[in-house]
């Protein structure tokens, strides 16, 4: 499969019409239609529907849209990227980070980084999964994420542990409580992300887990803030990272866990080996200080 297979492909599925397609790509009808069953031929799947009005797509090429698009659209963001640095004459410098992690000191480390004229920095939101292969792929230079994972390319720091709090809505019985993790376990659980995984949710089901507790998994979500909507909607409850706090979102109270110990961890993620840049040097220099004043209690 070829890059032009992806474009062909969107454009038929944006215009359901090969014609229109075919314009909107200044090429011919035929070598279009060839291209779009080549590309079916190597997927091993039917992607669109062929009618006498045009084309309709299939669940399958619905679902193939959706990805090519991301595909295409962070191709397009990286070859922008590489020609404003091109121009700029800078160091390209990529973060990923998982959500939670931007209500915290996080964003003050861009900042830092984002001043020094001689670099160009990059923004991926990741799981830590996903961190690790684009740490490998050399996508991105440094990951922040909450999973331990073992690869023999990328070497891993846990900066510290983050305690875990209950987020449950206004008016709920527990407000006003430490509550343990078995009076949460009697409740409905609001998971999140859904997917990927593994992830914080498998960190969260972890905890119940491990203690023998069953939970009931009322609703998943993909993003921290669609299930931080769920609770407040009384759906259920959720755990979330202290972080999460800051927000103060309507609605929401938070709460500490009478087990002080339940934590989530942050994790720095670099590729194991490589010579640190000055840019490098200069994100561990500043990622020293914001860890030392959440260690010792200066939050910012």
């Amino acid at each position: 499969m070829e890059l032009r297979h992806l474009r062909y492909f969107c454009a038929a599925a944006e215009e359901l019409n090969i014609t229109r397609a075919a314009a909107r790509l200044h090429m011919a009808q035929p070598p279009l239609t060839r291209q779009i069953n080549q590309l079916e031929e190597e997927l091993g799947a039917q992607l669109f529907i062929r009618g006498p009005r045009g084309l309709t797509l299939t669940p399958t090429g619905k679902f193939f849209h959706e990805h090519a698009l991301q595909m295409l659209e962070k191709l397009d963001t990286t070859v922008a990227a590489v020609r404003r640095m091109s121009r700029s004459h800078k160091e390209m410098f990529g973060i990923g980070f998982v959500p939670s992690l931007f209500y915290g000191q996080l964003p003050l480390l861009v900042r830092e980084l984002r001043q020094k004229d001689e670099v160009e920095l990059t923004l991926a939101e990741l799981t830590t999964v996903e961190q690790v292969q684009a740490l490998k792929a050399g996508r991105i230079d440094i990951g922040f994420g909450r999973l331990r994972i073992d690869d023999p390319d990328v070497e891993q720091e846990v900066l510290f542990e983050e305690p875990m709090m209950a987020a449950v809505p206004e008016g709920h019985p527990l407000v006003g409580t430490t509550p343990t993790m078995e009076e949460l376990a009697r409740y409905p659980l609001v998971l999140y992300p859904a997917s990927p995984r593994p992830s914080l949710a498998d960190l969260v089901l972890g905890l119940f887990r491990r203690r023998g507790l069953k939970v009931t998994v009322v609703q998943e979500a993909n993003e921290m803030q669609t299930a931080l909507g769920l609770v407040v909607s009384d759906f259920g409850i959720t755990l979330v990272p202290e972080q999460v706090k800051r927000q103060n979102r309507d609605g929401i109270r938070y709460l500490y866990l009478a087990e002080k110990h339940i934590t989530s961890p942050i994790v720095c993620s670099r590729r194991r080996g490589e010579t640190p840049s000055a840019t490098m040097q200069a994100a561990n220099a500043i990622l020293e200080v914001l860890v030392e004043n959440r260690r010792t209690g200066k939050y910012p």
